[in-house]
């Protein structure tokens, strides 16, 4: 992978190469972009620090390594306009409900595949990278794709069968979080601290609880168990969100997306 090329310039792909410039693992004289609106692209290239080019051909030609980037529904004529240019390239997909025999069909065995799942924690450097197991990267592309897509947050492989359930955990969940996030700064505003002070205290205590749990390997409810003592103010919030149903309706939440994806 000694150059890389992105089709789609949005703040998912922004963050994927600022990241991996960032990182120094590969040099910004080797990332390559094009996205149709060319005045955009120009100047996130300058922002960023890769080089923008004119037309899809010209990028396939530049590069070993494409990055599909695009929303989903442009991929299909995407594919069409790069047509041969793509011949012998390792492929890299990041868009959503997109997976290795959706591409292969299309591409056949010309082109190398790997379909990833970001999220967008990835822009600072706290994302989630779900790589699809099925891949027709060599071992040494697939190791080098992981190791540049560490520098974005954690890399996990999942099955074919379970990208659909992880994408929906990793990438519908900050949506969730963020949920959960503004209520209790509702709460804590309702009962007089300022917003900026109630988003901060909120912020930090789910990160600080993630962490902690990423650290200690323990098991959630063993930490929730930690903080509450006996006849404990904690243990009567605890036993308030059970009443009102808080874990039926998180794990509702997925199941709505899982039945919407099966239709």
């Amino acid at each position: 992978m000694n150059k890389i090329g992105f089709i789609g310039m949005g703040n998912m792909a922004q963050a994927i190469a600022g990241g991996f410039i960032a990182s120094g693992k590969i040099s910004g004289t080797n990332v390559f972009a094009y996205a149709p609106n060319q005045e955009k692209l120009r100047n996130n290239a300058k922002k960023i620090g890769f080089t923008a080019l004119p037309s899809l051909v010209q990028l396939c030609e530049a590069c070993d390594t494409v990055i599909v980037a695009c929303k989903p529904y442009q991929i299909k004529d995407v594919l069409a306009e790069c047509d041969s240019a793509l011949k012998g390239k390792a492929l890299l997909s990041v868009a959503a409900g997109w997976v290795h025999a959706t591409f292969h069909e299309i591409l056949g065995n010309d082109v190398r595949i790997q379909c990833i799942m970001p999220n967008t924690p990835a822009l600072v450097g706290e994302g989630v990278m779900l790589f699809e197991k099925e891949t027709s990267l060599d071992a040494d592309e697939l190791a080098q794709a992981k190791e540049l897509f560490a520098t974005l947050g954690i890399v996990e492989e999942l099955p074919t069968n379970l990208m659909g359930i992880g994408g929906a955990i990793s990438g519908c969940g900050p949506a969730f979080m963020d949920m959960i996030m503004e209520a209790y700064a509702d709460a804590a505003v309702k009962y007089g601290i300022s917003r900026p002070v109630a988003y901060k205290l909120v912020a930090q205590t789910m990160l600080g609880s993630a962490k902690l749990q990423q650290v200690t390997g323990s098991h959630p409810g063993v930490l929730k168990d930690a903080v509450c003592s006996p006849n404990g103010t904690t243990i009567r919030g605890v036993d308030t969100l059970e009443k009102n149903c808080l874990r039926g309706a998180l794990i509702s939440s997925i199941d709505a997306i899982m039945d919407y994806k099966a239709k």
